[in-house]
């Protein structure tokens, strides 16, 4: 037990990043996380970790380590609650990590029912754009949008993505509507740069023979979906976003849909999470949960409410 303890200790401090960190998740004080630690290395006769008055920094043989020590605590903890699931409700804590956008506009909504389905369960969330690596971070749930390949990890599609090209009224009646992508040159835009690679993300279109991709001029560069739906309502530009992020700009009318969505083929939003033996209860009450409250906003692992979408024609004045 004192070995489970120990590694308990261990892996707390790389991810707090201190041992005063694992000391308060676990209601003890530092000196015993570190000595834990101590004793460790020396049953090993290994250095873990290198300690500075700074940081802490694992050696070669202590990431390999913790790489197993989280899998045996993982497989415990598995195992116990397996034990205890015709007994129990799911319990724990349930560290998912989001993209920003989607997170806000499509999971967070779904939190507090969640919580008040599941009221046993911590749910410790964090949104970021970055790819993460779950397994190492201790993550139990991510949800990413693009293309995933992982074969170390459970991969659950929820939808594709449907990008829109959108503008508001005001906008629309003083510069007109492009009527093909020939046209785009003659508008602003509002465009995406890619905060890894400083790239602009391309205005793209349905051809004949594929999909095209555009770069028309642009008077506003953001890194920040909603900011780009945002600026667009507010008249300075065309932009191209994906459906998650249009949806309630269209469904308020602040925003109107000007082409058909278009989709990237082996694109979409995915559930991801590691493979297990035995899946805690709380990841797969959560995996469920989100599937089914997904699929009844009208978006399934090959459809999405954007395929239906009527495209805005504007009023004819009429001739007295």
């Amino acid at each position: 037990m004192d070995k489970i303890r120990s590694l308990r200790f261990f892996i707390a401090t790389l991810e707090g990043g201190s041992f005063a960190a694992a000391a308060k998740r676990y209601g003890t004080d530092p000196s015993t996380v570190s000595k834990a630690i101590q004793r460790l290395e020396s049953d090993l006769d290994i250095q873990l970790v290198q300690r500075s008055t700074r940081q802490l920094k694992l050696t070669e043989a202590g990431r390999i380590y913790a790489n197993t020590a989280r899998l045996v605590l993982e497989e415990l903890a598995a195992c116990e609650e397996n034990l205890k699931r015709q007994n129990d409700s799911p319990s724990g804590t349930l560290k998912l990590n989001v993209p920003v956008s989607y997170g806000r506009l499509y999971i967070r909504p779904l939190l507090k029912t969640f919580c008040q389905r599941y009221p046993n369960i911590t749910v410790d969330i964090q949104y970021d754009d970055a790819y993460v690596d779950i397994i190492e971070q201790g993550i139990d749930v991510s949800i990413r949008s693009g293309s995933v390949q992982d074969s170390q990890l459970i991969v659950r599609q929820l939808s594709p993505i449907d990008f829109i090209i959108c503008g508001c009224k005001e906008y629309l009646d003083r510069y007109g509507i492009p009527s093909s992508a020939e046209e785009f040159n003659d508008h602003s835009w509002v465009r995406f740069r890619y905060k890894q690679t400083g790239k602009l993300l391309p205005i793209r279109m349905p051809k004949f023979d594929g999909i095209g991709e555009y770069d028309p001029v642009q008077n506003l560069i953001v890194n920040d979906g909603e900011s780009m739906a945002e600026l667009c309502a507010q008249g300075l530009g065309l932009t191209q976003i994906p459906h998650f992020i249009a949806r309630d700009w269209l469904q308020s009318n602040r925003l109107v849909p000007l082409f058909p969505s278009m989709r990237q083929a082996h694109e979409g939003v995915y559930m991801l999470y590691a493979k297990r033996d035995a899946l805690p209860a709380r990841v797969r009450v959560f995996v469920d949960f989100v599937t089914e409250a997904i699929q009844a906003q009208g978006e399934t692992p090959l459809h999405t409410w954007a395929e239906k979408l009527q495209i805005y024609q504007p009023k004819q004045a009429s001739i007295e």
